[in-house]
């Protein structure tokens, strides 16, 4: 306010200078015009410094959820280079099984051939099992030898009775008749034992035919045992394989579903992290 006085003092010494009351109330104007616009000024003030607070709390609010961003960024990535890694070991397992899968496979195609060429053998061998006993059968029925024993039977007995004859015959003094029954006699005894030889070879040729058919049968047994054992095992080995193959097939779509889990997780955590 004095200084407002001595400034306008030199005014009121001119001539038409205003008087004192005028010139205290132009300094009282000036000096409420200044409080009111300090008063304003206050008023700006408290306002920008309530602002500038509010800024302030802003600013750590954002630091605050900038150092929690960071933080779960880098949660975020370890959880992704752990994901990945996981990812990777799942890949390999796939593959692995993949390997195992195509080994078994080819295994199984193995086991498979080796089956069909053992079936095969063994129907081979039946059949010539089958065509031997049919050559046999056809043999024996062919065979005259019962019939020819037969026949060397009746021809016994018809000597029997001639014999009986020429007994009562020798009776008869004349020496021709039994000279030519003697011949007759020994003809016949020429004959059964060239009859008897015949039937004895034959018989021998029968032994043999048993013997024979015996072993066979004996052999047929014991491949048809051999053959049943192979093809119980192959049928062990392929319900096995088969069994491997749905579990191996299962484990391989349960190892699919959680690496399309985790590559869904990478996808979303990616995302965010591009947010």
């Amino acid at each position: 306010m004095f200084s407002a006085v001595s400034a306008l003092l030199p005014k009121m010494t001119k001539p038409n200078s205003p008087s004192l009351t005028e010139v205290v109330k132009q300094v009282a104007e000036q000096q409420h015009s200044q409080a009111s616009e300090i008063e304003k000024s206050r008023t700006v003030l408290f306002q920008l410094q309530a602002k500038f607070q509010e800024l302030e709390k802003e600013m750590d609010s954002i630091l605050l959820e900038t150092k929690t961003t960071e933080r779960e960024i880098y949660v975020q990535d370890d959880a992704i280079e752990v994901t990945k890694y996981h990812c990777e070991n799942l890949e390999a397992q796939v593959r692995t099984l993949y390997s195992e899968n195509l080994k078994l496979r080819r295994d199984a195609e193995t086991v498979q051939e080796e089956f069909e060429m053992t079936f095969a053998r063994n129907n081979e061998y039946r059949e010539k099992i089958k065509a031997h006993k049919h050559l046999v059968w056809e043999m024996e029925s062919k065979m005259p030898v019962m019939l020819e024993l037969a026949k060397k039977k009746a021809v016994v007995k018809e000597l029997k009775a001639m014999k009986e004859e020429l007994m009562h015959d020798l009776q008869n003094p004349e020496g021709s008749v039994i000279k030519q029954v003697q011949e007759e006699i020994t003809l016949l005894k020429r004959e059964i034992t060239t009859l008897k030889e015949f039937i004895n070879k034959k018989t021998d040729l029968l032994e043999e035919e048993k013997k024979m058919h015996a072993k066979l049968r004996k052999e047929i047994e014991v491949q048809n045992k051999r053959y049943d054992a192979i093809l119980k095992r192959l049928h062990c080995q392929l319900n096995k394989l088969h069994s491997n193959k749905r579990q191996w097939h299962w484990n391989i779509q349960q190892l699919e579903k959680k690496a399309a889990e985790l590559r869904k997780c990478l996808g979303a955590v990616g995302l965010q992290s591009s947010i």
